[in-house]
């Protein structure tokens, strides 16, 4: 045993924290409070862009449909798109650079060439129809809009109303515009926006979320932060192979844009791209082609790939690493990754967060996990998170409550939305996140989004926990619990299930396998049996208000 292994977690933090460390944290102000900061850390985006310039001819980038660039061919194409948007639409510091459209190289060139002007990306949701493309358009009010031929013809023929280029006609163009250009040097606040990510919206319009410098810089030196002491505490062998990440998730979400889009220059991280619908046996022949060794992504993703009838655990044993995020990593798909793609058994991790806190402040890991699958794991350096009750009151260890976020990566507030910012937070820049759950030994656990929350007969009931029972069912696919209206308990719970492919469904018999594991007041009354996988969002979120009839499912994954 080599003696790195032998390390202790005093020694790691001390390796990687202390003076002069690459991670070494101090405290600086931001936004009037006084916040844990990476002191080592770069003060913009570009100059992670710049330093990768130093894995030179490495193989960066592979998309399926054929193109691939190494660390130099993207940071060259990225000056020469940069200097077009420069030269030919004046975008520079506060530029805002709407980009509406589905994953391509496009769509990565165009953010980065953004960002390293000073401009801000508007990443606008690729599923959006034409009513939401108009209200993101009138909401960010954008520079330029860059988009694909198939988004913009949502719109009916209806002009954006805004500077266009449309990729299929014109962005070749960008790329060629200068050849031998460097990168731009334009000075950068910390604190200026990067990009406004879009919420969700699973009820009502989404709000622009402002993403600081500050804010993604933060998110990815957690990330590098707890590569490193995972490396140091489980040193790879000498002849394992070099880490190649699936990147499947979409661009306009934080998994797609935050922890591929920005972490390959940052980390020197090699990703196969996929363009289009999400496709599992296409995902399986690029897997192989290209020596994928990690599968992450949002939940629905990996279930999809696990179940798929053309997946064989033999042929993926390259596969050393996974894990997901943006919505709830059930028990059941952690035992099933573990089960299903046993060289990534003590590596998989999950981690919590929201757009609006940078996408992350909690880790998990593996030990984590095997120890307690429902936690989603510790805090990590830099994010401070607390439990409050509705006044705006800390709970104590082990008190249920709305879950909150302080540091240097939760946004400022909404783009434009003044009532929404004050709205998300408690005194003290605690960000609410909507989320309620409780602290135990260091560690998060998640009840259920606020709103989700059924009451019954004075009983607060967290869906989440039916949905994870009812989720292990051997004939259960996905499940989705919701409260109905009851005249005299006030509501009663209601499971919406999907089942297996080939499953005969006894719905009868889920009732008492819930009553097995949980309290007779959470079996559910009623249980429907749901003909299609459940609606969901691009984050992998369930869209409840879909399943009761409140609204339609606009979501269109392509």
């Amino acid at each position: 045993m080599s003696e790195q292994t032998e390390m202790s977690e005093e020694q790691i933090e001390s390796m990687l924290g202390g003076p002069g460390a690459p991670f070494e944290r101090g405290y600086e102000e931001v936004g009037g409070l006084r916040v844990e900061v990476f002191k080592q850390r770069p003060r913009s985006l570009r100059d992670f862009l710049v330093r990768s310039g130093e894995y030179g001819d490495r193989p960066f980038s592979v998309w399926d449909t054929g193109e691939r660039w190494t660390f130099a061919e993207h940071k060259q194409l990225v000056a020469s798109v940069a200097a077009a948007l420069r030269d030919r639409h004046q975008v520079g510091p506060g530029s805002r650079v709407a980009i509406l459209a589905a994953n391509c190289p496009e769509w990565v060139l165009t953010a980065w060439a953004t960002l390293s002007l000073g401009g801000t990306v508007v990443a606008m949701n690729g599923w959006w129809q034409g009513d939401e493309i108009r209200y993101g358009i009138g909401l960010a009010e954008p520079h330029l809009l860059i988009a694909d031929r198939k988004r913009l013809a949502r719109l009916g023929g209806e002009d954006p109303g805004v500077p266009t280029v449309v990729i299929e006609d014109a962005f070749q163009a960008y790329r060629e515009h200068a050849p031998e250009a460097s990168l731009p040097d334009v000075e950068i606040d910390e604190d200026s926006p990067a990009a406004i990510m879009f919420t969700s919206g699973t009820t009502g319009r989404p709000k622009g979320a402002i993403s600081t410098h500050r804010n993604l810089v933060a998110f990815v030196m957690l990330v590098m932060f707890n590569g490193a002491k995972l490396t140091l505490a489980n040193p790879p062998a000498e002849d394992a192979p070099e880490m190649v990440s699936l990147a499947s998730t979409p661009l306009f979400h934080v998994s797609g844009f935050q922890s591929c889009l920005l972490m390959g220059p940052a980390a020197g991280s090699r990703y196969v791209w996929t363009t289009g619908r999400f496709d599992e046996e296409k995902i399986f022949e690029l897997t192989l082609a290209e020596g994928v060794t990690r599968w992450g992504g949002i939940p629905t993703q990996l279930w999809r790939l696990l179940e798929h009838p053309a997946f064989d655990p033999a042929k993926f044993r390259q596969i050393t690493s996974s894990g997901g995020g943006g919505s709830m990593v059930s028990p059941e798909l952690q035992r099933t990754l573990r089960e299903r793609l046993p060289n990534a058994a003590h590596a998989i991790s999950v981690g919590y967060g929201m757009t609006e806190c940078g996408g992350l402040c909690t880790m998990a890991t593996s030990e984590i996990l095997e120890a307690d699958p429902h936690t989603v794991g510790a805090p990590l350096p830099t994010a401070e998170v607390a439990i409050f009750d509705d006044d705006g009151r800390r709970l104590e260890d082990g008190e249920e409550g709305n879950i909150c976020i302080r540091g240097a990566m939760v946004m400022p507030g909404y783009w434009r939305n003044e009532e929404a910012t004050r709205e998300a937070f408690f005194p003290d820049g605690w960000l609410r996140s909507g989320d309620i759950g409780h602290l135990r030994g260091g560690l998060l656990y998640l009840a259920s989004r606020k709103r989700d929350m059924i009451i019954r007969g004075g009983e607060n009931i967290y869906p989440v926990e039916i949905e994870n029972r009812l989720e292990a069912h051997p004939d259960v696919m996905e499940a989705a619990v919701v409260g109905v209206e009851h005249p005299t308990l006030g509501q009663e719970v209601k499971a919406i299930v999907f089942p297996r492919a080939g499953a005969t469904l006894d719905v009868e018999s889920l009732k008492p396998f819930v009553a097995e594991t949980l309290a007779y007041f959470k079996v559910p009354e009623y249980v429907e049996v749901w003909p299609e996988p459940l609606p969901r969002n691009a984050a992998g979120k369930v869209l409840k208000p879909v399943l009761l009839g409140e609204s339609e499912n606009t979501f269109t994954e392509e």
